[in-house]
């Protein structure tokens, strides 16, 4: 994602954003250690863009588990940003997806302030194909619950 892909979307759009990378702009891509390492900067537009939403809408993480240590300092960050803001009650509502069920994880991102959105038909891609199929714009946030 780049600066100018931040103001193409339209108003009232549903929005999917790839963090580590789009295959039609190589240098967003996070193949090796070092572009790795390079993510957990969080300074890049696609991270400010995810602040910001993070902020303002509610968002739908898919594809993350915490046995990334990218994804856990950004949750960490995340949570970090809506406790100094001390407006618990504003916050609009973050989820994740798993793929497997577990308690430990589920019970971080509770704490984390993010809703775990459980598949436990031990069929992930087609739990994951099946949720997505199930939620348009209109239903995102009852389809979650």
């Amino acid at each position: 994602m780049t600066v100018k892909d931040l103001t193409a979307k339209q108003n009232g759009e549903l929005e999917i954003v790839k963090f580590h990378g789009d295959f039609e702009d190589d240098a967003t891509l996070v193949l090796t250690e070092s572009s790795y390492f390079e993510r957990l900067d969080f300074e890049s537009p696609i991270d400010q863009m995810l602040r910001a939403d993070v902020l303002r809408h509610p968002v739908l993480f898919v594809g993350y588990s915490l046995s990334d240590i990218n994804v856990r300092y950004l949750f960490h960050k995340l949570s970090k940003i809506w406790s100094a803001a001390g407006t618990q009650t504003e916050r609009p509502p973050s989820h994740i997806f798993m793929t497997n069920p577990n308690p430990v994880e589920e019970a971080i991102f509770r704490r984390w302030g993010i809703n775990p959105i459980v598949e436990s038909s031990g069929l992930p891609m087609e739990g994951l194909r099946d949720f997505l199929e199930r939620i348009t714009p209109n239903n995102l946030i009852s389809s979650m619950r």
